[in-house]
């Protein structure tokens, strides 16, 4: 078994597009348009056959309540691994992305919380060499 798809609620799936291709480097996979929506994937440039990430329009009635909660407890709806968050930070913020954590020591990882403009937060982490912890 194998994870392939996972999803994002997001607004806007072109404003969505252009924040995870443009700002974050995520590459366009798939734009199949199905009625006024479109079954819209990103993959990352370094593994283009891995896993998808949907951008799935946040239409549904449970979407709204359920984001608002996650976004007011602070808890990011997905996890993006990076190898170096302070460098991934510094990256973004120069791109104009919004952190709601800054990068965090904590302990067997580094990791911080940003805002990704289409209704959700995102977590980056790296994490460390056993050793290291």
């Amino acid at each position: 078994m194998r994870i392939n798809l996972t999803s994002v609620f997001v607004d806007d799936q072109r404003a969505a597009l252009a924040f995870y291709t443009e700002v974050l480097g995520f590459t366009k996979r798939r734009d199949v348009p199905i009625g006024d929506d479109s079954w819209l994937t990103v993959v990352s440039p370094e593994s283009p056959d891995g896993p998808e990430l949907l951008l799935e329009p946040s239409g549904h009635p449970a979407v709204k309540p359920y984001r608002d909660a996650l976004a007011e407890d602070g808890i990011p709806l997905a996890q993006f691994a990076v190898d170096d968050v302070a460098a991934e930070h510094a990256r973004l913020t120069g791109r104009g992305v919004v952190f709601t954590q800054p990068p965090t020591d904590v302990g067997s990882a580094v990791m911080a919380v940003f805002d990704d403009t289409c209704g959700n937060l995102i977590q980056i982490v790296a994490e460390k060499p056993a050793a290291q912890h």
